[in-house]
């Protein structure tokens, strides 16, 4: 019986794995002057390799070789590969997609979108209507379109059945209960060793101060309940009026009691709204593009360190626009003088992914 493929690709590279390591084993015994005189030919031969091959093709061992060798070589020694970061962050997104792509779905084409956009006037301009009654004016403008379809757009924008409330919008509320707002979200991280891991935070309205509360590769009810207290039993008098999430199932019955139990009234977000929740899919955004992006996690102890030092340094140093260029919980360092002076000292942070910068005292 033939091995088959993904058979033959590990035994390929566990071989490759066994012979790099011997190598190691006999390059540990070496002199170091024959080292350095190694090192040096082995670069000249790199260089006169690059100049005639543009596009080296390299195997999955030859990837995962280059993976783990990136990460315990300096950042100052990447001269010495032949490509550079960001190619091997594509290499564990592309691996990531394939083993987490989903079949395609078909289902009906979608309304146009000037309908849509008409459904959705009339809706908020005339809030006693009903999803009947918007069919009826739109048949009078020639028109045709089914009563459920006029009920699907309200609802996917979030409009309600009629009467329709005119007191204010939601950004409105938020604007002014934001002192009492506090709003949470889950989201996923891949491993370099595919293992999905989900991680849950709170984010405080007012302040865009956010709160790490935890990480798990299975969040079921026990678990998500168990944060909420933790969460809670972090303040001596909770503060919060309000706690915003959207309509993901890992938001078990358990997990809303906690809250309301200190008197919070749950928000949830209509069904594909994520701008209901915008203050948290912001931070995700951020936390995705200045972190998570341009590193590769190998565990989930790597990932909670990550994290870490990064939503630190989100309340801490990270400027706010909404905020008048503030941090949300800044540090207590001396504020610089009125005119420009003194050295400007850089402090790398994740490994030098991120730079923070003070004046020296």
């Amino acid at each position: 019986m033939k091995p088959k493929a993904h058979q033959l690709a590990l035994l390929s590279f566990l071989y490759w794995g066994l012979r790099r390591l011997f190598e190691l084993v006999v390059l540990s015994l070496r002199s170091e002057d024959a080292k350095e005189v190694e090192i040096m030919v082995l670069r000249h031969q790199l260089s006169v390799l690059k100049r005639q091959v543009k596009r080296p093709d390299l195997k999955l061992p030859d990837r995962a070789i280059l993976t783990a060798a990136s990460r315990v070589l300096p950042n100052r020694r990447w001269s010495s590969f032949f490509v550079r970061p960001e190619t091997v962050l594509r290499w564990h997104r592309s691996l990531v997609a394939r083993r987490w792509t989903y079949p395609h779905r078909q289902g009906r084409a979608p309304k146009h979108t000037e309908v849509r956009h008409l459904v959705i006037r009339l809706a908020e301009e005339n809030p006693t209507w009903g999803y009947r009654r918007i069919q009826g004016e739109l048949k009078g403008l020639g028109v045709a379109i089914a009563p459920s379809t006029v009920w699907s757009i309200l609802r996917a924008h979030g409009i309600g059945p009629a009467p329709r409330s005119t007191g204010p919008s939601w950004s409105e509320f938020l604007k002014h209960q934001a002192a009492g707002i506090i709003a949470c979200d889950f989201f996923t991280v891949d491993s370099v060793f595919f293992r999905r891991f989900y991680a849950l935070f709170f984010i405080e309205i007012a302040s865009r101060k956010v709160h790490l509360a935890g990480i798990t590769s299975t969040p079921d009810a026990s678990w998500v309940t168990q944060q909420a207290r933790n969460f809670v039993a972090h303040w001596e008098t909770f503060p919060f009026r309000f706690l915003i999430r959207d309509r993901d199932a890992k938001y078990v019955s358990g997990f809303d009691d906690v809250f309301r139990s200190e008197g919070l009234r749950i928000i949830r977000t209509p069904i594909q709204a994520p701008r209901a929740n915008a203050f948290a899919e912001r931070f995700v955004g951020t936390l995705r593009r200045e972190c998570l992006d341009r590193i590769l996690i190998f565990g989930r102890g790597d990932l909670e360190s990550t994290l870490r030092i990064f939503v630190d340094h989100y309340n801490r140093r990270r400027p706010h626009r909404a905020l008048d260029m503030e941090a949300p919980a800044p540090s207590n360092r001396p504020l610089p003088p009125d005119e420009a002076s003194g050295r400007v000292l850089r402090t790398d942070v994740l490994g030098g992914l991120i730079h923070e910068y003070e004046r020296a005292a």
